[in-house]
């Protein structure tokens, strides 16, 4: 089996890849809006194009609106593309976009997030974020002694996850018993100018109070492990979410406790991949191992995993395993090409 490495999470090519002839997919991969999370996709569609024979890229809309992203989308499609890796701009809105693609051709899947059924989307490929929300916050109460006031910083409204993630953190109080409240929750700062404000008047104000952060999204991440850092302090526990070096570094130093790693590159990778097997004929099964949702009755997990300072050296090791192992089943378990 051989690894493609240097990428900010290695995949997987030998499996699947090995001797891919050309092929005409041209598939896009489009986020709602920029966001560093999905900076990944680029190295993903990069990969693909090499391993696969095929044409994938990473493009962006100017800003979180669905309308510029369904003009991105037309765009591209005129453009020649004809298949598409969409991350919803809105999780009901964004279907009759994926309708209009569908009745043109050109197949689909959601990416990073889902759509609402009844949806034309292939399948939706993304993080099971209830479970990565869930288990981080278990990792959190854990790390205060089982006891304790939470704080949870999330994002967008908008973002179909971010609801998920916030009943996943109740969830995860609530079955501690009493023992553990949240006392904050602070949504839509998933950019940098209203997180900073937000939390740092947050930990300014009742930062006394608090015995443990959890955050949901990568900006909010990023700014409560600067703040504790920049406060200088230990005793406030912290899981965060995702890589970024700052919540890395933090994490290193001791004023994060760990972080919860989603797989933004194997999303891109896999997800490019499938688009061309369907192209080519193969079908989504019906009976495939989908891990149903609120959203979607098929999701497939692109996989997450907890880091703390005893693994966080390697973090990458993490999510490789990770890529691998749905990669490796991929075609088998949700694709019927006879």
């Amino acid at each position: 089996m051989s690894i493609r490495v240097g990428l900010p999470v290695v995949a997987v090519v030998g499996l699947l890849a090995q001797g891919a002839l050309a092929s005409d997919t041209r598939v896009a991969l489009v986020p709602g809006g920029p966001h560093p999370y999905f900076a990944a996709w680029a190295d993903a569609a990069a990969a693909a194009s090499a391993d696969f024979g095929i044409e994938a890229e990473y493009r962006v809309p100017s800003a979180w609106e669905l309308s510029r992203q369904n003009e991105m989308i037309e765009s591209l499609v005129a453009q020649g593309f004809n298949a598409m890796l969409v991350f919803p701009g809105d999780a009901v809105g964004t279907n009759s976009t994926l309708q209009e693609l569908a009745d043109f051709g050109v197949p689909s899947a959601a990416l990073a997030g889902c759509t609402v059924d009844p949806s034309a989307a292939s399948f939706c490929l993304g993080t099971d974020v209830a479970r990565s929300a869930y288990l981080g916050t278990k990792e959190l109460i854990e790390a205060m002694g089982g006891s304790g006031k939470i704080a949870h910083f999330t994002g967008f409204l908008v973002d179909p996850n971010t609801t998920l993630r916030i009943e996943a953190v109740e969830q995860a109080v609530a079955e501690a018993g009493g023992d553990v409240e949240i006392i904050q929750v602070i949504a839509d700062i998933d950019a940098p100018e209203p997180a900073d404000e937000k939390i740092n008047a947050f930990l300014a104000a009742r930062g006394s109070e608090v015995d443990g952060i959890v955050t949901t999204a990568w900006v909010p991440a990023v700014v409560a492990a600067t703040s504790l850092r920049n406060l200088g302090d230990q005793r406030i526990k912290m899981v965060g979410i995702d890589h970024d070096a700052v919540v890395l570094q933090a994490i290193e130093d001791g004023y994060v406790h760990g972080t919860m790693l989603q797989n933004p590159y194997g999303q891109g990778y896999i997800g490019s991949y499938a688009m061309d097997l369907i192209r080519q004929g193969c079908a989504v099964k019906d009976d495939a191992p989908w891990l149903e949702t609120a959203q979607t009755a098929r999701f497939i997990d692109s996989g997450t995993a907890f880091v703390d300072a005893a693994q966080v050296a390697d973090y990458q090791a993490a999510m490789v395993a990770v890529t691998e192992e749905v990669m490796s089943t991929f075609k088998d378990d949700f694709l019927d090409c006879n």
